[in-house]
């Protein structure tokens, strides 16, 4: 009955939004955390205070994600009103006319980028018009889109799947940071296959044949560097390594390097350098401003996350409330527990850097009040479902933890190590997709199944980290099948009805890009770490 009851909530949430009227990540997930909530009163007798004090330290964790999300949407908002996005679009589209560059530059390395500094749905939403806009075939595009937005999502808007989707399991620094790079070793070896199979849903195989150098050449200029940087940072491989394979595959392209020769077809109002610079301002000062206050040789890392008490309230029983030296906000001793919550409001990467490179570029793109104030509301509203599908999910996690060793998640993990053994390396990675395919998001996968994952590395004796990379692959491979992605690539295209014939394209790289994982898993990583 106990292993029935706990997992009897994620049963239901993946029915309740795969159904034929599936309901919204928003509503589904935070009528799960009720029902978690029952199961703990009524069955596992979880004391109210416990679970009064879980609930309210998520309502405070979701800050970090949901902060992040406004601040990605402000950005890619502001790029849009002030021009910035459009002057991109017709630079990229201007060159070369060969459509294997344009879709490699556009549909992978630009998108690589914009994954590595928003996330949540806004590559496939800024790179799928622009194709579009060249003359591709809209389901075709949307497909490629998916597909191809899905190497760098694992460290997207600024590696908030892991850091943060990983955050609930109070794993050490080194050990995230561990995760991190086995997760990018297993997205630099899927990224020999993917992006191919993208391109084959638009260009034909000979296109494809004709093009590889150019293709490989454009693959290895994002992945090298990502791959690189995340022996030593979480944070910036996807953006670092999307902006350097970008501006290469750019300079590869310009030259004709590994492409096949195409009639002219390009447009000879093209941008200037100038308006180029300009419109790549924002997106330059957004990634300066990161690494500036990143890097752990200088001062800024070490006084954003400076945890020294400034001063101290308490807030009669609900707990202490501390505000540090780095502006570090803390709810402690929750309810009289020994629960407690924070924001970090200078490392969080939302008022830094989203916000202020947001308020920087203002004057500089000369937009008037209306437009600001429009750009700022716009984004707030549309922060109000992933709230909702937050706070929803880290309510469920919080309480599925509850317990210890009799908690839900280590009676399910128990039990899949019961059912697989050492054998559950080959299935990790796809329990990773299901929680991004309902959710819509890998950090929301994280959070949801990083438990489950731990807990079941501990019980079969698998490495711990090699079994939550998997998860973190998993829950970015799961984006190219994840309905709220489908829905809001199709929307933007204005594609009707099209959603099951997509997902059953996209989910035959999917499926592949979970065996290369598995591969890997077992094959690869065992050279490199002590697994």
């Amino acid at each position: 009955m106990a292993l029935f009851l706990s997992i009897f909530p994620i049963v239901l949430l993946i029915y309740l939004m795969v159904k034929r009227n599936a309901l919204p990540s928003y509503v589904a997930l935070p009528w799960i955390a009720v029902v978690v909530l029952i199961i703990q009163f009524i069955y596992f007798g979880t004391d109210i205070t416990l679970v009064s004090a879980n609930i309210a330290a998520a309502v405070v964790d979701v800050l970090t994600p949901i902060t992040v999300i406004f601040g990605a949407i402000l950005f890619n908002r502001f790029s849009e009103v002030s021009g910035a996005t459009d002057t991109l679009r017709k630079w990229l589209g201007n060159i070369n006319p060969n459509p294997v560059a344009q879709l490699m530059i556009i549909g992978w390395a630009f998108a690589f980028m914009i994954e590595g500094a928003s996330g949540f749905g806004t590559p496939a939403a800024i790179a799928a018009p622009i194709l579009v806009g060249l003359g591709f075939n809209p389901i075709k595009v949307a497909m490629l889109a998916l597909v191809m937005n899905s190497v760098p999502v694992s460290f997207g808007a600024v590696g908030t799947p892991t850091w943060f989707g990983m955050g609930p399991l109070q794993l050490p620094e080194e050990q995230i940071l561990e995760i991190g790079s086995m997760t990018a070793l297993i997205h630099a070896f899927a990224a020999f296959v993917i992006p191919v199979m993208a391109l084959r849903f638009v260009v034909t195989g000979k296109e494809i044949r004709q093009n590889i150098v150019y293709i490989y050449l454009s693959v290895f200029a994002c992945v090298v560097p990502y791959l690189l940087l995340a022996q030593v940072n979480y944070e910036f491989p996807s953006l670092v390594g999307g902006a350097i394979g970008l501006l290469i595959s750019v300079f590869l392209a310009n030259k004709g390097v590994g492409l096949a020769k195409v009639e002219n077809t390009l447009d000879d109002n093209a941008v200037t350098t100038k308006e180029v610079a300009k419109a790549l301002f924002p997106t330059g000062l957004l990634i300066a401003i990161l690494i500036v206050t990143r890097i752990q040789q200088l001062p800024f890392k070490a006084m954003m996350n400076d945890a020294t008490s400034w001063f101290s309230v308490q807030l009669g029983s609900l707990g202490l409330f501390d505000v540090s030296q780095g502006l570090i906000f803390s709810l402690k001793n929750i309810f009289g527990s020994s629960v407690s919550a924070g924001y970090k409001l200078l490392y969080v990467p939302a008022l830094i850097p989203f916000v202020i490179t947001v308020l920087i570029a203002i004057p500089v793109f000369a937009v008037s009040a209306p437009k600001v104030k429009d750009v700022f509301t716009s984004s707030a509203k549309q922060t109000k479902n992933p709230f909702l599908a937050l706070v929803g999910a880290l309510i469920m996690v919080k309480l599925m933890l509850v317990g210890g060793d009799n908690s839900m998640v280590k009676i399910i993990g128990n039990s899949f190590a019961a059912a697989t053994g050492e054998y559950w390396t080959l299935f990790a990675s796809y329990l990773g997709a299901v929680g991004a395919f309902f959710s819509g998001s890998n950090t929301v996968s994280n959070l949801t199944f990083g438990s489950v994952q731990l807990s079941t590395a501990q019980a079969t004796g698998l490495s711990a980290s090699l079994v939550l990379a998997l998860q973190s692959a998993g829950g970015a491979m799961g984006n190219m099948v994840c309905i709220n992605n489908i829905v809001a690539v199709n929307s933007v295209l204005n594609i009707q009805n099209q959603e099951g014939a997509i997902i059953k394209k996209t989910v035959v790289p999917m499926f592949i890009y979970g065996i290369i994982a598995a591969a890997v898993a077992l094959l690869v990583i065992p050279v490199f770490y002590s697994v």
